[in-house]
């Protein structure tokens, strides 16, 4: 195969092994020279960065298979257990979690293997009496006023979804340590732009990200460090969004 001396060189570095010679050996060729070389050139991002968001894109269109190899690729370039368990852990309100569990068993295997030490440590802060209040206090530090606006024009019989979203999407995860909000919000962008059809939800995280510190160019570079994986169509709807929100 005619791999870039570059491409070829991050593939050691997260994978730990020579490129094999296959059946779509021209596929192959083509897929790792644009995504581990040319894309690379233009996201920006650094290693770590860039394997998170990319293991939150696996999670996301619920590849396993991939799955794996990329959390064996993050923990090469430093991303730790707990990290990596707490952007499964974060994927639950936004893919559901029958697109979860699964993954956890792959996840545990992998740092069983690896001689990672299970459970990891707990990063829960809330409890059953407070995480509304502590989920409630964490969506207006990101999104502000508009929550209580929700919370007005919500109809009675479904005032109880913005609960939810309060106690559960917020209380229960935004709370937790292991990652600050600022990365649960690039995480939770990188979640929803690879899931395709939420631009509604993705307009409000990119204004989300915005206010916790993630600015345009940082979301512009999730977006090219995750186009290879999740195709052009998604990509440049994000990329859409992202202008329609941030004028500049």
């Amino acid at each position: 195969m005619n791999i870039t001396k570059k491409a070829m060189e991050n593939y050691k570095k997260l994978f730990g092994e020579e490129l094999k010679e296959g059946n779509d050996n021209e596929l192959m060729e083509i897929i790792t020279n644009f995504s581990l070389d040319e894309a690379q050139e233009y996201d920006y991002l650094d290693e770590k960065t860039r394997q998170m968001v990319i293991l939150s894109a696996t999670i996301a269109v619920q590849t396993p298979k991939r799955y794996e190899v990329a959390v064996k690729a993050a923990l090469n370039v430093g991303v730790t257990p707990i990290e990596i368990k707490e952007i499964l852990y974060q994927a639950v309100p936004y893919v559901g979690l029958l697109k979860v569990l699964d993954l956890l068993d792959v996840t545990n295997k992998i740092f069983e293997e690896r001689g990672i030490k299970l459970p990891l440590e707990k990063q829960g802060t809330t409890s059953l009496e407070n995480r509304f209040d502590k989920g409630l206090e964490v969506q207006k530090s990101i999104f502000g006023d508009v929550i209580d606006k929700n919370y007005e024009n919500s109809p009675e019989n479904q005032v109880h979804i913005q609960k939810f979203l309060s106690d559960n999407c917020f209380g229960d995860y935004y709370t937790r340590n292991g990652l600050d909000v600022k990365t649960r919000e690039l995480i939770t962008f990188s979640i929803l732009i690879s899931q395709g059809g939420c631009e509604p939800q993705v307009k409000g995280h990119i204004a989300g990200n915005v206010n916790v510190g993630n600015d345009k160019q940082t979301l512009l570079n999730t977006v090219t460090a995750l186009l290879p994986y999740i195709g052009y169509p998604r990509s440049l709807n994000a990329i859409s969004c992202i202008n329609e929100v941030i004028h500049d």
